[in-house]
């Protein structure tokens, strides 16, 4: 059994993703700065299984990519990958997916095994393999980017520190 090297609070703490968008439990190998390994609980809990399907759920094979993309970004910002020029704290935002193999279904009860290694970096882009596996089987598959790019700024910070007005 792995150990677990990163719970859900220091995984909030890396990420910018929340629930219901949060798809990693837990991180419980990181080889350097060139493979990791995440685990996703899959329960019948989760919100897309109350509309994919309500008879048949089935993790929408997106969301499972997206774990996936997930995994890869930790990797990233602890390699450093995450260091702007200018010494600050970029976000890592997904860039493109190629070579995507869907070769089973996920489902509820499943534990989703979330692996990627880093291909290379070149120039702010990260390009990663990576796969989901259930029961040692893959189910996903694919070739995951991602780009540094700097933060967004909040509506304070563009607004001088007064907030927006919503009707």
């Amino acid at each position: 059994m792995d150990r677990v090297l990163m719970d859900i609070n220091d995984i909030c703490a890396t990420l910018p993703h929340r629930y219901p968008f949060l798809l990693v439990d837990k991180i419980v190998a990181i080889e350097g700065n060139t493979f990791i390994r995440g685990i996703k609980n899959v329960t019948m809990n989760e919100p897309f299984f109350m509309g994919h399907f309500p008879e048949y759920p089935v993790m929408p094979g997106v969301l499972v990519i997206e774990a996936l993309a997930q995994v890869a970004v930790i990797l990233a910002y602890k390699s450093g990958a995450s260091r702007m020029p200018d010494g600050g704290r970029g976000i890592i935002l997904f860039a493109g997916i190629d070579e995507a193999r869907f070769k089973r279904q996920v489902i509820p009860g499943d534990v989703l095994v979330l692996e990627a290694e880093m291909l290379r970096t070149a120039r702010g882009v990260g390009k990663y393999k990576a796969r989901a596996l259930v029961d040692g089987q893959v189910a996903c598959e694919a070739v995951l980017m991602a780009a540094l790019r700097p933060p967004l700024r909040s509506a304070a910070q563009k607004t001088g520190g007064a907030q927006p007005v919503i009707d």
